[in-house]
């Protein structure tokens, strides 16, 4: 049923794809990638080349509270104290298909005043 949710917005899938083409994740400088639902947002650290998680946050595991934007800046300002603590500094920022606007930005924005380059 979620899949099919996905495929039915054909303007997210082509900004996913053409998002996904042009960046990718190393150790040195691993991928952020935001998941954003109706309810809930996530973030994690992806090193593409062996294929792991390096470290996620969620706004299921941060005492955020307020509306979404509250807690999506909450999300981002835990991933970048975790990062930082694991020696990562400099990410690239994959916004999975969803326009560069609201919670999304605020994580971002959480993550860069957090001390994560982008």
């Amino acid at each position: 049923m979620k899949n099919q949710a996905i495929m039915s917005r054909p303007k997210f899938l082509s900004r996913k794809r053409r998002v996904r083409a042009k960046i990718s994740g190393t150790d040195r400088r691993p991928r952020l990638s935001v998941h954003r639902s109706l309810h809930h947002i996530t973030a994690q650290l992806i090193d593409d080349v062996h294929g792991r998680t390096l470290c996620s946050a969620s706004d299921r595991q941060v005492n955020g509270s307020g509306n979404k934007t509250a807690k999506a800046q909450a999300v981002g300002s835990a991933l970048a104290t975790v990062a930082t603590k694991q020696g990562i500094s400099q990410v690239v920022f994959d916004r999975s298909g969803y326009k560069y606007h609201g919670r999304v930005k605020a994580l971002a924005d959480a993550a860069r005043s957090g001390g994560l380059k982008f």
